[in-house]
């Protein structure tokens, strides 16, 4: 009870024997928790905007005066008007009303998460190599408003989300309320739940439910708090964690044993399931018959519990062998009770499923489905008639493999078993268990120093994920899904939009990421550039945010296969493709700013150019975006937009000239007009702005 805390703090210093009254009745209310995690839910949350336009109306905080060190007025102020670059404010201070005078540019705009926003976009630039494939996207701005924002164009659209939030290690890795979780904070995981809940409730609003997976890391601070966050935001999901090493050097933890791990919550919704892929032999545990690379043979005669031959007495019978083969040359009816030798067979060895104690067990299969598949070629012979014969089988499972192409026989064996070409022992197609010890997800070398020495030379960015580790990750849940959405609302430096791009290039797959960020600067930097006299907003200081210093050119880099400088990158991808990185990527790549506008500018449509990347986007980010309707609507590669409905046969004729139009947007305030245009492009989303946008703002406010 955070908030109810500060309110009593409060309230003591005015009338302190109230408060304590107050105390003494709330504190048995405390006690009543119910069942599962508690956490103070009501916690207020808000952000700063630097760098957006004041208006009168907003709701903004007075920046600290150059060259200060504090933290300045955290107050929020109301702007009742603006004259001359001089705004009037006021904020209730008890039961006065405080007003004063203050420069624009000492104002920085303020969004608490109880308000209601209507975001748009703001174009920052496009790197295009990929010729008709969809654009990646990276959107600068507030994570969850941004989310919001998906809400319109990517609700239950996306397959995976991937995501690295911040740790809450109380150094410094994140912000609540615009001020540092230290770690003495009493309210430091309450804090975290808040801040993680309202951005997994969106997220849960993007993700497909028949078929999604969302992906969390975490290390061990918060792990165990996650896990049930997780299972009470997706109650309906089948949830799994994997202990991942990042480190072998292990991080040293004063008086406790290094850590060399980290966990991945896996999340799974709906027939979400992950695939068999191929993986090298570090990823499995045993050299044995588990994973050797190939389909794998198992005894026929039955072992552990419901082995014995009364068990199922159909299931001891006589397969008698030819020793010329060997092979099977016939098969006996079961045995009767009692009857422990089956009758003899010229020039044939009879096996019966005879336990290692001696005692009598039976074979895993009837004897009908025994001779159907030793036709298919699905039962193999080994031994010799002094030692014995083993009776091996490819069970269902394996036998699914041959038929899916994952093995390709290429023939038969004198005993009419399936042959294969021996397959490199190296490589297994599996699913691995939950501790991975994986040499490629080494996050100092494949992290910190590929980014810092190769793709960006000289930049420094504090832990980000090796990119082989992501990929790998990924590849479980979106290998037969060459078109999958891939979402990364923490995207730091972007490594998810890079391990995508590599995806993409081994199978040749339209993959596309949406990458999420802030531009915010480090703690450490922040006191550098105050002493030089910069403020948020200032473009000396934004030009140093994770942003537009890290992500942006990172994807960028990838792409080009240049340095920010220009210059090759001088390094080279490993393991799964190996290729130079001078090569980059056949991809596309879009920037965003994310913008807030007011609604009545959009209901005027005269907040066009915001809303326009955001219909691009909900049709797929593929093609040429319609920036300009001047001419009364518009058409392009996979969607169109209409606004003067009295050239609405032309339009229509148009959307029915092109292939693989997605969507058509009506503007218009006529509902029944909108129906008629609907009516005549069947088989074609229809949106109707820019009220299906309004309402959809609406509907996003009171998470």
């Amino acid at each position: 009870m955070s908030r109810l805390s500060d309110l009593l703090r409060t309230l003591g210093k005015l009338d302190p024997q109230l408060a304590k009254d107050l105390e003494e009745e709330i504190r048995p209310l405390q006690k009543r928790l119910p069942f599962g995690l508690n956490f103070e839910r009501h916690a207020p949350e808000a952000v700063e905007l630097a760098g957006h336009r004041i208006r009168k109306g907003n709701k903004v905080r007075v920046l600290p005066t150059r060259y200060s060190s504090e933290r300045g007025d955290q107050r929020l102020w109301h702007v009742d008007s603006i004259d001359g670059g001089i705004a009037s404010v006021s904020t209730p201070n008890g039961d006065e009303r405080e007003i004063q005078s203050v420069p624009v540019e000492d104002l920085i705009l303020v969004a608490e998460f109880r308000d209601r926003i209507y975001p748009g976009l703001r174009p920052d630039g496009t790197v295009q190599r990929g010729g008709d494939k969809p654009f990646h996207t990276v959107i600068n701005g507030e994570n969850f408003h941004v989310l919001e924002l998906l809400t319109f164009t990517h609700e239950h659209a996306v397959d995976a989300i991937y995501i690295d939030p911040p740790y809450n290690s109380g150094s410094r890795d994140w912000k609540y309320n615009n001020d540092y979780v230290e770690g003495d904070d009493l309210y430091r995981h309450s804090k975290w739940l808040a801040f993680m809940e309202r951005r997994l409730k969106l997220a849960k609003r993007l993700l497909k439910t028949d078929d999604s997976v969302l992906i969390v890391t975490i290390d061990e601070k918060e792990y165990l708090r996650l896990g049930l966050l997780l299972e009470q935001t997706f109650p309906e999901s089948s949830i799994q964690m994997v202990s991942s090493q990042i480190n072998p050097a292990a991080s040293a933890r004063m008086g406790a044993f290094g850590r060399v791990d980290e966990y991945i919550y896996f999340v799974r919704l709906g027939e979400s399931a992950a695939e068999r892929v191929q993986l090298s032999r570090e990823w499995v545990s045993a050299r044995g018959r588990t994973h050797t690379g190939a389909p794998r043979w198992d005894m026929l005669r039955r072992s552990g519990g419901g082995a014995r031959r009364q068990d199922s007495p159909g299931g001891f019978y006589a397969i008698y062998v030819d020793p010329e083969g060997p092979r099977v040359e016939a098969v006996s009816e079961p045995l009767a009770a009692g009857v422990s030798s089956p009758p003899e067979r010229e020039g044939t060895i009879p096996v019966l499923p005879i336990r290692k104690d001696g005692s009598e067990g039976r074979w895993m299969w009837s004897k009908q489905e025994f001779e159907r598949r030793l036709a298919q070629g699905r039962v193999r012979i080994t031994g010799n008639p002094n030692r014995g014969y083993v009776v091996s089988i490819l069970k269902d499972g394996e036998y699914r493999k041959i038929l899916d192409g994952e093995y390709t026989p290429t023939g038969r064996g004198v005993d009419g078993s399936l042959l294969f070409e021996k397959d490199d022992v190296e490589l297994v197609r599996a699913i691995p268990g939950t501790q991975w010890r994986v040499a490629s997800h080494d996050a100092t070398q494949y992290g910190s120093r590929l980014l810092r020495d190769s793709v960006l030379p000289g930049r420094e960015f504090p832990f980000p994920k090796s990119l082989y580790a992501v990929e790998d990750t990924l590849r479980f849940f979106v290998a037969r899904k060459r078109n999958a959405v891939v979402l990364d609302f923490f995207s730091g430096s972007g490594t998810t939009a890079h391990a995508i791009m590599r995806l993409n290039k081994q199978d040749g797959g339209h993959r596309q990421c949406i990458s999420v960020t802030n531009n915010e600067v480090s703690a450490e930097e922040q006191a550098e550039l105050r002493e030089l006299g910069l403020r948020p907003g200032d473009a000396k200081w934004e030009q140093w945010g994770i942003c537009d210093y890290i992500t942006k050119p990172r994807i960028r880099s990838a792409i080009t296969g240049r340095t920010p400088d220009g210059e090759p990158i001088q390094a080279g991808y490993k393991f799964v493709d190996e290729f130079p990185m001078a090569e980059g990527f056949e991809e596309n790549a879009a920037f965003f700013t994310l913008s807030y506008e007011s609604p009545w500018m959009v209901e005027a449509d005269k907040a066009f150019a915001a809303i326009a990347p955001m219909l691009w986007l909900r049709a797929g980010a593929v093609g040429d975006r319609i920036d300009s309707i001047e001419g009364g609507w518009a058409v392009t590669d996979s969607y169109g937009i209409l606004k003067d409905l009295d050239l609405a046969s032309g339009f229509v004729a148009e959307l029915q000239r092109h292939e693989g139009i997605r969507i058509a947007y009506v503007v218009t305030d006529d509902d029944g007009r909108y129906q008629q245009v609907a009516s005549q492009i069947p088989g074609v989303e229809t949106v109707r702005l820019y009220e299906d946008y309004l309402r959809n703002c609406e509907s996003t406010g009171d998470i």
